[in-house]
């Protein structure tokens, strides 16, 4: 018990009141729907005839819509407020898309859906700032953390996911777990509308933008897109943001396909080992993170968790079928990995955006990071039909760009608060 009681991730999570209780809390209720569906998405697709290059093209779509929601999301956020934005957007790119996944036929409802699915961009911006805004500086890191391991916790019940399809078939228990996740996250945005309030910053700016029409505030992104890239610290956790963002994007949509196809294992497996890298994440953030005690030094944290990322790729790339010790051990490596490089990339961007006009520079650090990575569904899909190992091979050379990036970056961010640590 002295373990739960005396952990500092503990100790904040007890601490913790409002907005950012309850928005922390309510996560679980996003993440196991989530965790349901998502390993199975590639394969399912796959299974209602998608091919690998539009599974590419569908997730490069998605990316590029992303963009303009991410540049529209600070000005609707403080015009209709953090509360209201959220609670909307979260219905819109998220209830509705599932509904479309669940009675998905063809390459067409995943394209539709996957643009609905591009708002949630707006909501993240929103509840980022209801998350943040009136929070307590001393604890925004370990808010990040619980948000992440709550994230993470929530894919034990993908092995729930992998009994379904095993018992059901692929395409029947995707089409349940889709109606499931709209019915859940729907749920999720009810919740967090009844019990939050608007932040004190969201009441000034919905006072502020009040008779301002939308276009007239996205005019003024010209002086937000300034402190955004003369702004060492924001630039610095962008451009790490961006090597991990590629990586997620290619990862998510090609790990199954290269998992049922080249490693040769049954599509109902694959929510054991995404299990596994979230245990083994899990225990990252509890035992290693209280040893990170400052972002101010997160050279060699993110070093440590390149690595880990690379050599788990690696042995994707060159491990022979069916080898479950070799991919045990790349998935253990991966979840490691993510224990050390989330928490470190968050807390960067998380307190260089200390600033009164965090909605507008949230959502000009996130068009700019969709700039970025947009491309790379598409690339990702084409590298897949021409050899399915070949998206893991971009994603080791992305993270040796990741660890020279690491070795260029100011060690010392313009905005670190003394209070902003990970233990």
């Amino acid at each position: 018990m002295s373990f739960f009681k005396n952990h500092p991730l503990f100790q904040t999570l007890r601490e913790l009141k409002g907005n950012p209780r309850i928005t922390v809390l309510t996560e679980p209720m996003f993440g196991v729907p989530y965790n349901l569906f998502a390993p199975f998405l590639s394969v399912y697709m796959l299974a209602l005839g998608v091919t690998d290059q539009q599974i590419g093209t569908i997730a490069s779509v998605g990316l590029v819509l992303q963009i303009f929601s991410a540049f529209l999301s600070g000005a609707i956020t403080d015009k209709f407020g953090r509360r209201f934005t959220l609670f909307f957007m979260d219905l819109i790119s998220w209830g509705i898309p599932c509904l479309i996944w669940a009675v998905a036929q063809n390459e067409t409802y995943f394209l539709i859906a996957a643009a609905l699915n591009s708002l949630f961009r707006i909501a993240h911006t929103a509840w980022t700032c209801l998350l943040v805004e009136d929070a307590e500086e001393r604890h925004i890191v370990h808010m990040w953390t619980w948000v992440m391991i709550f994230a993470v916790c929530s894919a034990f019940f993908t092995p729930l996911g992998g009994l379904l399809v095993q018992h059901f078939g692929l395409i029947p228990a995707m089409r349940g777990i889709y109606i499931f996740g709209s019915l859940m996250i729907s749920a999720k945005a009810i919740v967090l509308y009844i019990f939050s309030r608007e932040t004190v910053r969201g009441v000034q700016r919905m006072e502020e933008t009040k008779h301002r029409s939308l276009l007239s505030l996205l005019g003024e992104y010209k002086d937000v897109i300034g402190q955004v890239f003369k702004s060492k610290a924001i630039m610095g956790a962008l451009s790490l943001m961006v090597i991990t963002n590629i990586y997620s994007t290619v990862s998510g949509s090609f790990w199954g396909v290269l998992f049922t196809s080249k490693l040769g294992f049954a599509s109902s497996q694959i929510s054991i080992y995404v299990m596994l890298r979230s245990i083994i994440t899990t225990a990252g953030f509890f035992l290693i993170g209280p040893r990170l005690r400052s972002i101010h030094h997160f050279r060699l944290p993110m070093w440590i968790g390149f690595a880990g990322y690379f050599v788990s790729q690696a042995l994707l790339v060159f491990m022979p079928a069916h080898s479950i010790p070799l991919l045990v051990l790349s998935v253990v490596l991966e979840g490691a990995a993510a224990s050390l490089v989330s928490p470190m990339t968050e807390s960067l961007l998380a307190v260089a955006l200390e600033t009164k006009e965090r909605a507008r520079i949230s959502a000009m650090v996130y068009v700019t990071l969709m700039l970025f990575i947009s491309p790379f569904g598409w690339i990702a899909g084409q590298l897949s039909a021409i050899n399915r190992t070949l998206p893991f091979v971009l994603n080791m050379a992305l993270f040796v760009i990741g660890a020279f990036l690491v070795w260029v970056i100011n060690r010392k961010p313009n905005k670190v608060q003394p209070q902003a640590n990970l233990g």
